[in-house]
């Protein structure tokens, strides 16, 4: 199964030293049952992209948790064993709290970085936007509608896309 990690710069550093994301259980998004009916499509390039997109958004939860990681989203895209996911009634995936949970999963094992397909990531010109959608969702204020055009700007900057070789040289 395809899994779409969020992660922040030092996050992805620390796993690139470590050779692995971890402890377990960690946070991922996929394709899950929820986030097909919600989607309504059955194009599964479309389905990921959605999923790519939520792990982007939950990106900047963990951005707004640490000031002092830089301001751009990270996204680990890996290709795990379906067992070491937990979807659905498993204690993951579409846990219940609407549309943000949607196409969320846990996986069981600490992810070795040799699973990851790629690595998505804002470029730099994304910073002020991430920055300022991250400190909107650390004030609790993205409901508003301040908050949600933050949000909204920083969903418009595409995640640029590395192979797994460029790890290096992006961190």
């Amino acid at each position: 199964m395809r899994v779409y990690l969020p992660l922040t710069l030092p996050g992805l550093a620390a796993a690139h030293q470590e050779g692995e994301v971890g402890p377990a259980p960690l946070t991922a998004y996929a394709v899950t049952p929820g986030l097909r009916e919600w989607s309504g499509s059955d194009d599964l390039e479309e389905l990921e992209y959605a999923a790519l997109g939520r792990a982007a958004r939950a990106s900047l939860r963990l951005l707004a948790a640490d000031a002092d990681a830089p301001r751009r989203r990270v996204v680990l895209a890996a290709d795990v064993a379906d067992r070491d996911v937990l979807t659905d009634g498993q204690g993951g995936g579409d846990r219940g709290a609407g549309d943000e949970r949607l196409g969320e999963v846990r996986l069981a094992r600490p992810l070795p970085l040799s699973r990851a397909a790629s690595v998505h990531v804002d470029a730099d010109d994304a910073a002020e936007a991430v920055g300022a959608a991250a400190t909107a969702l650390a004030g609790s204020d993205a409901s508003a509608s301040d908050g949600a055009a933050a949000l909204a700007e920083a969903d418009d900057h595409e995640l640029l896309w590395y192979a797994t070789q460029e790890l290096d040289n992006l961190l």
